[in-house]
């Protein structure tokens, strides 16, 4: 697991964001203490953003891919500059391709077959989603047989629920629309230091 997403425990998610924002967006992320943002591949020239990114604030920031679908975008997410892929499902392919790149893969499962599955393939860690159905219960069952295996708790999840995913055995928790808000630099600096603050105190 990449030590920018191990230590604050989060990964900003930006879904649908303007590109000619991003950078500004990723600044604000930088100075409330997030060090890994994940562009999702259905946002606007998203190949474009993660190269702007990587470039400008690659020292700063770990930037990845998500929402990747298949070996081709996580080939050429990486080619942008990409540092990790992120599905909302389990291929192995892009698992294995991901590891053989040397990669940190999160392929999205739900079900305990999934999640095993996607371990199995080569995964870094996989990602619940969507977690705000599992639920931290979900998490904590989860943890006795696959005690080994890292969860990132993604979808649906707030501030409000983050701790209890964390708490329940989760390794880090994917967020989006509420720490990326407006777009003004200085208020997502503002939400993404409480949230640090927030996750700090939660014991690993």
């Amino acid at each position: 697991m990449p030590d920018e997403i191990a230590r604050p425990r989060v990964v900003a998610i930006g879904r649908g964001l303007p590109v000619d924002r991003l950078e500004r967006i990723a600044e604000g992320l930088v100075a409330g203490g997030i060090q890994a943002f994940e562009i999702t591949l259905n946002s606007p020239d998203a190949f474009g953003g993660i190269e702007t990114l990587a470039s400008r604030l690659g020292d700063r920031l770990l930037v990845g891919a998500g929402t990747v679908l298949d070996v081709d975008e996580a080939a050429r997410a990486a080619g942008a500059g990409a540092r990790f892929i992120v599905s909302p499902h389990t291929d192995p392919r892009i698992v294995e391709w991901a590891a053989v790149q040397g990669l940190p893969v999160f392929p999205g499962a739900f079900s305990p077959t999934e999640i095993l599955l996607a371990w199995n393939a080569g995964a870094t860690a996989v990602k619940l989603f969507p977690a705000s159905v599992a639920g931290p219960t979900f998490i904590r069952e989860l943890r006795g047989p696959f005690r080994d295996i890292p969860l990132i708790a993604t979808g649906g999840v707030t501030i409000e629920s983050a701790p209890a995913f964390l708490a329940a055995g989760a390794t880090a928790v994917g967020m989006g629309s509420w720490l990326t808000g407006d777009g003004e630099p200085e208020r997502i600096a503002e939400r993404a230091a409480l949230l640090i603050r927030t996750l700090t105190d939660v014991a690993a």
